[in-house]
C-alpha cells in the first residue's frame, strides 16, 4: 500500500482540539500492539532494567512519541480492553468485572460501536489477531464487531504450547466436558477451530505478518489491525532458546517472562520488516500498549511505579505506551501530558476521517494536535480508575499534575504531584487540601452514572457485592 503523507488541517489550541482530516488515499493504516501484563519497567527504552531486551519496540519508540503518562482506564485485563475498543470507561456500560472463567454466555453490549466498527464503515480492512477477552458467544464475536479477520481465542487466557494443551482439551472434550478452561480450547480462525502447531507469540506474529502483507497489495485500502498478544501473561512458558538469552537471571520467574517479552519483541521485529519490505511502513501508525500493569509476583516490575497489576496506584494503570508513525510524526520525542486508551478511539477516528457513529457516546478526546502542538488535550479535567474490593473501592484521580488516591493500604485519600513524584512517595494532601477535595468531589460525580455490573468474574465476587450493599459510593468519595 503505498498511501501518501496525510494533509492535516487543525487549528490548534491548547483548549480545544480540531479534528484532523484526510482524503482516501492518505489515511495511515493503524497498527495496534497491545501485551498483556506488561510492566511499566520491562521496556527497554525505558531504561529501568538492564535486563530487558526489546531493541525492536526501543526503536519504534525512540523514533516516535513516548507517552511517559500513558494509562488504561482500568487495572484489569477484560474492562482495560473494554475501554480501548469502546472509547468508554468500562463502569458506564457495566463492564468493570472480567468476564465469568471458563465459558461466559455475556459480553460487551452490542448497542456499543466498537473502533473496528466505526473503521470498517469508513473504508478500513480490519483484523484482530491474538486474545479477545470480550465476550465468547456469536453476537460478542470479533467478526460480528467489526473485524473482517479475526485469529486468536476467545477466552481470557491461554496456554502457549499447542503440544501441552491440545492433549488437555481432547481429554477433557473425551469425558463430555463442555465448559472447558480458557487455557486449553483450540485457537479459532474466524469462527472455525485451527489445530496450531507454533508458540503461542509466535503464532500471532505470523498471522499478523500475513495480514499486512496481503494488505500490502491493496493500494485503496488502509488497514486496521489489533494484535493482542497474550504475553508475558501467565501461565510463564518460554521457548528454550529465548530463555537461554536470560540464563544469568536466577529467579526463574523473572527470567521466564522476560523471555516471553523477548518473544513478542522478536515477532514486532518481523512486522517491522513486513511493513518496510510492502511499502507501507512510512504511513502506518503503530500503537504500542499494555493493558495494565505488571503481576508482580509472576515476575514483572514496575519500579518507580508503585504496585502492579489490579492497583490504583501508578503500577497498576501506567503502562508502557507510544505512538510510532514516520509521516505524521516526524519528530521524536517523549510526551509528558496524561494519555489514555479511552483517547485512541477518537483520534483513530480523525485520523481515518471517520464520522463518529450515530448515538456513540466517547469518554476520551482526539490527542493528535496536542501531540503535534506539546499541549494537553485535558488540562484542568480529570481520568479515572476504579477497582471494586469487597466492600471497597480502590480509587485514582489523575488532573493535570496531580493525583488524588485512595485504596485498601493508603489509609484514607491522598495527593502526589505525579509529573515530580511518579513513586508516589510524598503526600501533598495538607498543603493542597482543596485540590484534593475538589479532586475527590469530581470522582464521585463520576460515579453516580456508572452502570451496576452486568456479571463477575467469579460467583464469589457477585455474592460479595450483594453482601456488602455495594456500590455504596458515600462511603469511597468522603476524605477523612
Amino acid at each position: 500500500m503505498k498511501n501518501h503523507a496525510i494533509k492535516i488541517l487543525v487549528a490548534l489550541s491548547f483548549f480545544s482540539v480540531a479534528p484532523v482530516f484526510a482524503s482516501q488515499g492518505e489515511r495511515p493504516n493503524i497498527l495496534m500492539i497491545v501485551t498483556d501484563d506488561h510492566g511499566y519497567a520491562d521496556v527497554g527504552y525505558h531504561g529501568l532494567d538492564d535486563d530487558v531486551k526489546t531493541p525492536a519496540l526501543d526503536a519504534l519508540a525512540n523514533e516516535g512519541v513516548i507517552f511517559t503518562s500513558g494509562y488504561v482506564a482500568h487495572p484489569f485485563c477484560g474492562p482495560s480492553r473494554t475501554a480501548l475498543l469502546t472509547g468508554r470507561y468500562p463502569h458506564k456500560i457495566g463492564a468493570q468485572f472480567n468476564l465469568p472463567v471458563d465459558g461466559s454466555t455475556v459480553g460487551i453490549d452490542t448497542s456499543e460501536t466498537f473502533i473496528s466498527k466505526a473503521l470498517q464503515q469508513a473504508g478500513y480492512h480490519t483484523g484482530a489477531i491474538g486474545k479477545w477477552h470480550l465476550g465468547e458467544e456469536s453476537p460478542y464475536q470479533p467478526n460480528n464487531r467489526g473485524f473482517d479477520e479475526f485469529f486468536g481465542f476467545l477466552g481470557g487466557g491461554h496456554k502457549y504450547f499447542p503440544e501441552q494443551y491440545r492433549p488437555q482439551y481432547e481429554r477433557a472434550k473425551a469425558m463430555g466436558i463442555t465448559r472447558f478452561n480458557d487455557y486449553i480450547t483450540p485457537l479459532v480462525r474466524n469462527d472455525k477451530e485451527v489445530q496450531e502447531k507454533e508458540y503461542l507469540t509466535d503464532a500471532f506474529t505470523r498471522e499478523a505478518v500475513d495480514f499486512i502483507d496481503r494488505a500490502g497489495n491493496e493500494e485503496a485500502q488502509p488497514f486496521f489491525l489489533y494484535l493482542a498478544y497474550n504475553a508475558p501473561h501467565v501461565p510463564l512458558e518460554a521457548k528454550e532458546e529465548d530463555l537461554a538469552l536470560f540464563s544469568h537471571i536466577k529467579d526463574k520467574k523473572r527470567r521466564t517472562y522476560l523471555a516471553m517479552v523477548y518473544a513478542v519483541d522478536r515477532g514486532v521485529k518481523r512486522i517491522v520488516q513486513t511493513l518496510k519490505d510492502s511499502g507501507q511502513f512510512d504511513n502506518t501508525l503503530i500503537v504500542f500498549v499494555s493493558d495494565n500493569g505488571g503481576k508482580l509476583k509472576w515476575g514483572a516490575k514496575n519500579a518507580p511505579l508503585r504496585e502492579g497489576k489490579g492497583s490504583a496506584r501508578e503500577g497498576g494503570h501506567r503502562v508502557p505506551m507510544f505512538f510510532h508513525w514516520p509521516k505524521g510524526l516526524k519528530e521524536a520525542r517523549h510526551y509528558d501530558a496524561p494519555v489514555s486508551t479511552l483517547d485512541f478511539y477518537p483520534t483513530f477516528l480523525a485520523l481515518a476521517d471517520a464520522k463518529t457513529p450515530a448515538g456513540k457516546l466517547l469518554d476520551g478526546k482526539n490527542v493528535f494536535p496536542h501531540i503535534l502542538d506539546n499541549t494537553s488535550a485535558r488540562p484542568g479535567e480529570s481520568l479515572f480508575v476504579l477497582r471494586h474490593r469487597r466492600g471497597f473501592h480502590d480509587v485514582s484521580v489523575r488532573r493535570d499534575q496531580w493525583k488524588a488516591v485512595r485504596t485498601t493500604t493508603t489509609d484514607g485519600w491522598k495527593l502526589y504531584n505525579v509529573a515530580q513524584d511518579r513513586a508516589e512517595t510524598k503526600d501533598l494532601s495538607d498543603q493542597y487540601p482543596h485540590i484534593l477535595a475538589d479532586m475527590v468531589k469530581d470522582a464521585g460525580h463520576w460515579a453516580w452514572s456508572n452502570q451496576p455490573p452486568k456479571w463477575f468474574h467469579i460467583h464469589k465476587e457477585g455474592d460479595e457485592w450483594r453482601d456488602a450493599n455495594m456500590p455504596r459510593f458515600g462511603e469511597a468519595f468522603q476524605l477523612q
